[in-house]
């Protein structure tokens, strides 16, 4: 009956504080990723001739182009400008979100955030 009573208390504590811990990354993580989707990133191409704003939600906010970017003749080349604006303000986000979540991951666990 003793062995059940040693077994039972033996890293009691030590699981308490794990769990601390894990509580408290896990609001870290949640704080984080709430001030990560408020962000805003804005990218441009074709010399500023298409730029676009996206929120941290990987939203498009907002999309400007400049008339003389707007070639009846050549709307592939607009359509191009388009998606290479919006591609690079997603990235530009993604980088920052990889950036901050790393931050927060205890020594060899980054590959799981």
């Amino acid at each position: 009956m003793s062995k059940g009573r040693s077994f039972g208390g033996m890293g009691g504590g030590n699981m308490q504080q794990l769990m601390r811990q894990a509580q408290k990354m896990q609001e870290q993580l949640a704080k984080t990723e709430e001030e990560l989707n408020q962000k805003e990133y804005e990218a441009a191409s074709g010399g500023g001739m298409v730029t676009c704003r996206v929120s941290g939600k990987r939203e498009l906010l907002s999309l400007e182009i400049k008339p003389e970017a707007v070639d009846p003749e050549d709307v592939e080349m607009l359509q191009d400008l388009v998606v290479a604006a919006v591609n690079a303000a997603l990235r530009l986000g993604e980088e920052s979100r990889e950036k901050a979540m790393s931050a927060l991951a205890p020594g060899g666990m980054g590959g799981f955030i």
